[in-house]
């Protein structure tokens, strides 16, 4: 049976846990050669372990690469480039995150957000645009977040402008190529848990109370939505839906939303502590 992307190149940066791992693994299980570069070895070497128990392990192939590092990026593109003859997918998905109040968040580490969740992105985009400009095809997937449009947390300063830059870079990025083959994509998942987003680096406690009450989405969510964007070339996804409506309120009423938001103080659940694991589709 044919699959969906038979015979297609797809790169993940940040890969090798959580949303990226999990948008890998939907990638190779519609069919593509997924090349996988994360920073931590540590995290890498535990992906290989999981992915040599899989059915996709001729499919996942794994790279150290420091995105904020240009000269890495571009010596990845060209390796996996060099290898396969094209590449047809980029999802955009390391990042580096802080949650601190503004005057406690160090300059060492807002400059570290904006270069691997921002400039990382500019420099794999830009080492892989011409060679999907030259092939005539092309998915440009970029992993944004509802942080970078709904400003409604305390001690997100630093994330939120990070994200709302790679929201700007995109939309705009889009009117650029509005005319060419080239598909760009905005992903904007919600708080999603089960990652070491919340295990590791941010405690759920400084989430708002209402996310107790809305049903949390996981991996799995973010990566199906990207699996139907593709099939659609959609230019946005926010993921789960409701973000559509939130977005457009708090853009109308944002001291409503942020008063919404405050009802019932933080957070109790640990959004650490939930589970996933990619369901193959056959």
């Amino acid at each position: 049976m044919s699959e969906f992307l038979d015979g297609q190149v797809a790169l993940v940066t940040g890969g090798a846990q959580g949303i990226g791992w999990e948008i890998a693994l939907a990638l190779a299980d519609h069919g593509a050669q997924v090349f996988i570069c994360d920073i931590s070895e540590a995290q890498l070497a535990q992906a290989e372990a999981e992915a040599a128990a899989s059915q996709w392990a001729e499919q996942l192939h794994f790279a150290v690469c420091d995105v904020s590092d240009k000269e890495a990026v571009e010596a990845w593109v060209h390796e996996v480039y060099e290898r396969n003859g094209r590449i047809d997918i980029l999802v955009n998905n390391a990042v580096y995150v802080r949650w601190e109040p503004a005057q406690d968040l160090s300059l060492d580490d807002v400059e570290k957000m904006m270069q691997v969740g921002y400039l990382g992105m500019i420099h794999a985009i830009q080492a892989v645009l011409p060679l999907m400009q030259q092939a005539g095809r092309g998915h440009l997937v970029n992993m944004g977040s509802s942080a970078g449009r709904l400003f409604i947390t305390p001690t997100m300063g630093g994330y939120c402008a990070m994200k709302a830059a790679v929201d700007a870079y995109v939309q705009i990025l889009q009117m650029e190529l509005a005319d060419s083959p080239i598909h760009v994509m905005l992903v904007r998942p919600a708080a999603v848990a089960g990652t070491n987003f919340f295990r590791e680096q941010v405690s759920s406690t400084k989430m708002p109370r209402l996310g107790d009450i809305i049903p949390y989405i996981t991996p799995p969510h973010v990566a199906k939505a990207v699996i139907r964007g593709l099939r659609r070339r959609r230019k946005i996804v926010n993921v789960p839906g409701y973000l559509n409506g939130l977005i457009t309120l708090f853009a109308l009423a944002p001291g409503f939303v942020r008063w919404l938001m405050g009802l019932g103080g933080n957070a109790r659940l640990d959004y650490g502590e939930a589970s996933w694991q990619y369901r193959p589709r056959k």
